[in-house]
């Protein structure tokens, strides 16, 4: 099967940092499924791994952890899906991901996939979507709602997002907007950033880009919010930690995803304000019993999407499912100042 891959870690703009190589095509095992893959996202892990960590010696790695595509085969113990059903996931990062032909995935990892999307649409959302529910629903422990419904009573208390318009900060702003009914603040530093936390419904948008900026805490202060109960902190987090620690409210929760640089996490304790980590590979990386979780809330966002009230995140399709295309698409990515996702479709 064709598939592309890395060989050793060199920077975006080297030629050999992404390959198109033949591999054997996998057989499906246990709960495994084989799925046909139609499209693929790229998100900053795939840049960091291929950049920081080096793939087994002689032995290529095959990266992409957002995937839509139709199920070729299944394993004997799998039972949740059946041959010819379209579905996405994010995968595992301990295998071989999705910039392939073919690829095997747990079948507890994979929702089916939206009615509504086409598969570059749907492969923008698995990894983020999850990323989002998980830092919102079990880190910070945002209130629930029915879908459409106003909160009885209406929901109080406001939730910080931090580079609200990328791939996760665009998907939580639309979870927490649908599910938990709370105030939203995002922040971001270009217009184009502004806009797009602006159509996807956040209440309102602050710059958190240039030095002559006010602070975030000065700027919420400004609208009127003396601080916030919970933050979502997706980006720079040690750039903004001092900031984000005077906006905290005593008592709130605030969540971090990126790889971030030291921080003084001793500024939320007068605050008893709470720390939390969000990993989205901390299932499958330990094989923990409720890996189903994963797929249980990609099919209640297919339901959402297919109800209207989700939409995807996808940017653009910025070619096929090869070398050269990736490398592009890779090195746009490490820059940091993509809108949404970027996807890749077909070989």
């Amino acid at each position: 099967m064709k598939a592309v891959a890395y060989l050793s870690c060199l920077p975006a703009d080297d030629p050999a940092c992404l390959v198109d190589v033949v591999l054997p095509e996998p057989t499906a095992t246990g709960r495994d499924l084989l799925v046909r893959v139609e499209a693929v996202s790229v998100n900053p892990v795939d840049a960091k791994l291929r950049r920081h960590v080096p793939p087994p010696a002689g032995q290529p790695r095959v990266l992409g952890y957002d995937v839509a595509g139709v199920v070729q085969a299944v394993g004997p113990d799998a039972t949740l899906f059946r041959p010819g059903q379209q579905v996405w996931y994010a995968g595992d990062r301990k295998r071989q991901g999705g910039n392939a032909e073919f690829q095997l995935v747990d079948e507890r990892l994979v929702g089916r996939m939206p009615a509504t999307l086409d598969f570059a649409q749907a492969a923008a959302m698995p990894l983020t979507t999850i990323t989002a529910w998980e830092a919102l629903f079990d880190r910070l422990q945002l209130p629930r709602i029915q879908p459409g419904e106003a909160a009885q009573p209406p929901a109080e208390g406001t939730l910080l997002i931090t580079a609200a318009a990328g791939g996760v900060g665009s998907i939580a702003i639309q979870l927490a907007k649908c599910l938990a009914g709370v105030r939203v603040v995002a922040t971001a530093s270009r217009p184009e950033s502004h806009a797009q936390a602006l159509a996807l419904g956040t209440d309102l948008v602050i710059d958190h880009g240039q030095p002559t900026t006010l602070s975030i805490s000065q700027q919420l202060a400004d609208a009127g919010i003396r601080w916030v109960d919970w933050i979502f902190s997706i980006s720079h987090t040690d750039a903004h930690f001092a900031e984000l620690a005077k906006s905290i409210s005593p008592f709130g929760r605030l969540c971090v995803i990126d790889e971030t640089g030291p921080i003084d996490v001793r500024l939320l304790k007068a605050r008893s304000a709470s720390l939390h980590w969000e990993g989205m590979f901390t299932r499958s990386g330990f094989n923990l019993p409720d890996m189903g979780a994963q797929g249980a809330l990609l099919n209640q966002v297919a339901d959402l999407v297919d109800a209207g009230c989700i939409r995807s995140t996808h940017s653009q399709t910025a070619g096929r499912i090869n070398a050269a295309d990736l490398r592009a698409a890779h090195a746009a990515v490490e820059t940091g100042r993509t809108v949404g996702k970027i996807v890749l479709a077909g070989f």
